[in-house]
């Protein structure tokens, strides 16, 4: 038997040769250029942001931040030539993993994908990892969980990814994590375009969109229709997708803006290899609408914002005749919804200080129940609201040239789970003029859903929040003027509280008994080597104590982008390795290779015409218990632009 380290142990080792990791460059010449961008280029291969959103909810440069923040631009999803937005993050983002089951659509319900996890926290389904759209919650009001189908590439700007707890400012469900969908930002005058992509099992990708923006005007339309017939029998998906942001520039200081996201999906589920399920079927609708009210001055800046999110899902689990079932005669109805306000004003009292304060309110929830056969009433299941209403003050201060110290707390107050205090504190230091050495210590939490607590038979009224501590230290450095970028961090957390399912009185309920206790590190690199030729890398390993699915223990990620005037050329690979299918005591991992690669040659200005392939390799893997995952796969098609 090894003879392993205690986490801890384990967690002071990483932390040890991290100290230097800035002290690695001497010192940089800051006078060459801000950007190695190629104007010949549609894809420009460009520096990544230094600004984030996420982290403060008001433009901060992220070496400034304590927390790891992980940014993936336009030409990052752009390039990708994919849907969905998900299948990017999970390449771009250290230590962040999301499972599939199939070519395309997550799907709901039983065998259903997209489950989210950030340095091993998420659950499933995914009520760990909070994904916003610029800034809201977007999840199910019942369930308590994102629609991973509903998050398109056409909506995204950039997406920044908060590794570790994010729950001063994001509250419930920030546990592990957050990701924020930027949505788009327009350039100057009027631009269309249609995109198709169509290849194996019968797969069609399609777009058109629009864009205007003239003087303080601004608008973007997009439609999207997505299908294939999946790879194994009864696996097929249809999509419909819409997407419509208007904006108005009032003055230089204030803008508002309102935007309507659409996704209608139905999907079949044939279940797991070993035993199959027919008739599974799930129609689900979702829908986001907000408004923004938003200033910016020199010296404050802020927002007022209201957002609401619907759905409605009509389900049939299906029968597995293998098993001697029939079709059942019950059918899965819901309809829920999020409703929130959020007010915030970040502002400089006096020198070297950024201090921010906000107010968030929601009411989330919905109706469930069992559509039964003619004649007879249905079998309510739930019909319940939450209120959750928090206010949260974040501070950031210059200490000397060099250090910054940063701090928050948040209370928060639910109708169900009670009132929750959520500190949070750290420290950055610039080393060199391109280096800075980070430290943090976050908390974070999440409230039970109303499916854990109403519905079903686990169901238990009683339930508390979970409560995860984050403990971490993390590098970021410059190098060759900007072309090369470094960072590095290391963690700890441990968790306490957590939901599970135990047996109580001879039947399974949840209740607040499980753990969790993990450490790691994660590596992200990213080198222009000319303004046409870049390079990016990221790896993480983590150590859990307590296994839980969808957290490989290694993941490894080299990507190549070449770009210009008429050619783009891009390939991937990434290593998965100690991927739990089956957690212990009756243990089941994966490991494997995957290779992907794009090109694209535009033979006028206005067309491009693309192919691509998926695991070219033609690896046999799953990450889905039961569900094998496709082998090589291949697509052409087009962009046209005017």
């Amino acid at each position: 038997m090894l003879n392993r380290k205690p986490p801890v142990t384990l967690f002071l080792m990483l932390c040890s040769g991290i100290m230097f990791f800035p002290a690695l460059s001497a010192k940089e010449n800051l006078s060459g250029p801000e950007s190695l961008s190629s104007d010949s280029s549609k894809h420009k291969i460009v520096q990544l942001d230094e600004v984030s959103v996420t982290g403060t909810r008001t433009e901060t440069d992220v070496r400034n931040l304590p927390m790891s923040i992980t940014r993936i631009g336009h030409t990052q999803i752009e390039t990708r030539f994919e849907q969905s937005l998900l299948p990017i993050i999970a390449e771009q983002v250290p230590g962040l993993f999301i499972s599939s089951r199939g070519i395309m659509g997550y799907g709901v319900s039983t065998g259903a994908a997209g489950n989210i996890t950030v340095r091993g926290v998420g659950g499933s389904p995914t009520t760990g990892v909070l994904v916003l759209i610029d800034g809201h919650p977007q999840y199910m009001g019942l369930m308590g969980h994102p629609l991973a189908d509903s998050y398109q590439s056409m909506m995204a700007e950039k997406v920044e990814v908060i590794r570790g707890p994010a729950s001063v400012l994001y509250g419930s469900n920030a546990l592990g994590g957050v990701i924020n969908i930027i949505t788009r930002k327009e350039e100057e005058g009027i631009r269309s375009g249609v995109y198709l992509l169509y290849g194996s099992y019968n797969t069609l990708t399609s777009e058109i969109n629009t864009s205007v923006k003239k003087g303080r005007y601004s608008g973007y339309l997009s439609l999207d229709y997505n299908r294939t017939d999946g790879h194994r029998d009864n696996m097929d998906f249809d999509e419909f997708s819409g997407y419509m942001k208007l904006g108005y520039d009032i003055s230089s200081a204030w803008k508002t803006s309102v935007d309507l996201n659409v996704n209608q999906s139905e999907s079949s589920n044939p279940g797991p290899v070993y035993e199959p399920i027919t008739d599974n079927d799930a129609d689900v609708l979702r829908g986001m609408t907000s408004f923004a009210l938003e200033n910016k001055y020199k010296q404050t800046s802020g927002a007022v914002k209201l957002f609401y999110n619907f759905g409605a899902h009509k389900i049939n689990d299906g029968y597995r005749p293998e098993l001697g079932e029939t079709p059942l005669d019950n059918r899965f109805r819901s309809n829920d919804d999020l409703f929130g306000v959020s007010v915030y004003q970040s502002c400089g009292f006096f020198k070297g200080n950024q201090t921010t304060a906000g107010f968030d309110l929601q009411r989330s929830g919905g109706h469930a129940w069992n559509k039964m056969p003619a004649g007879s009433p249905k079998e309510e299941l739930a019909n319940e609201k939450i209120t959750d209403a928090a206010g949260y003050i974040s501070l950031q201060q210059y200490m000397t040239d060099k250090l910054i110290l940063n701090g928050g707390v948040r209370l928060d107050y639910n109708s169900k789970a009670g009132t929750e205090w959520v500190p949070q504190g750290g420290i950055s230091y610039k080393i060199s003029g391109t280096g800075t050495l980070k430290a943090m210590v976050s908390k974070g939490f999440r409230n039970p859903t109303i499916r854990e607590l109403y519905m079903f038979q686990p169901k238990n009224p009683d339930l508390k929040s979970e409560r995860l501590m984050n403990y971490e230290i993390s590098a970021m450095q410059d190098f060759l003027r900007h072309a090369l970028n470094l960072g590095i961090s290391v963690f700890y957390l441990k968790g306490s509280n957590n939901i599970q399912l135990t047996p109580v009185d001879g039947r399974m309920q949840y209740t607040n008994t499980g753990e969790i206790e993990n450490c790691g590190v994660e590596l992200d690199a990213r080198y222009a080597l000319t303004r046409n030729l870049s390079f990016s890398a990221n790896y993480s390993f983590l150590h859990m104590e307590h296994k839980v699915l969808v957290s490989p223990e290694n993941k490894v990620y080299i990507g190549a982008i070449y770009s210009d005037k008429r050619w783009m050329a891009a390939t991937g690979l990434q290593y998965v390795n100690g991927l739990y299918t089956v957690i212990p005591p009756a243990e089941e991992k994966e490991s494997f290779l995957l290779w992907n690669a794009r090109v694209s040659y535009k033979p006028s200005k206005i067309v491009e015409i693309m192919v691509k392939g998926e695991n070219l390799l033609a690896q046999n893997y799953e990450i889905n218990k039961g569900y094998p995952m496709p082998r090589a796969t291949v697509f052409t098609g087009v962009n046209v632009t005017f």
